[in-house]
């Protein structure tokens, strides 16, 4: 895969490494996806708890 400057800017800003390292080094991408994993859960949380407050609020 061609990876954009964009994208490599991105990777950059969000883990600190780029495509080239994450794409070669194991560890580098063991602990990107664990901290992709974690902000995921962390998006859901927050979903779910300002539905639970939205919710509350209407009814």
């Amino acid at each position: 895969m061609k990876y954009t400057e964009g994208m490599e800017k991105a990777m950059h800003a969000s883990h600190g490494v780029g495509y080239e390292v994450y794409s070669q080094k194991h560890e580098v991408r063991i602990d990107v996806e664990q901290q992709r994993e974690q902000d995921y859960l962390e998006s859901r949380r927050i979903v779910a708890d300002f539905n639970r407050k939205f919710t509350n609020h209407i009814s």
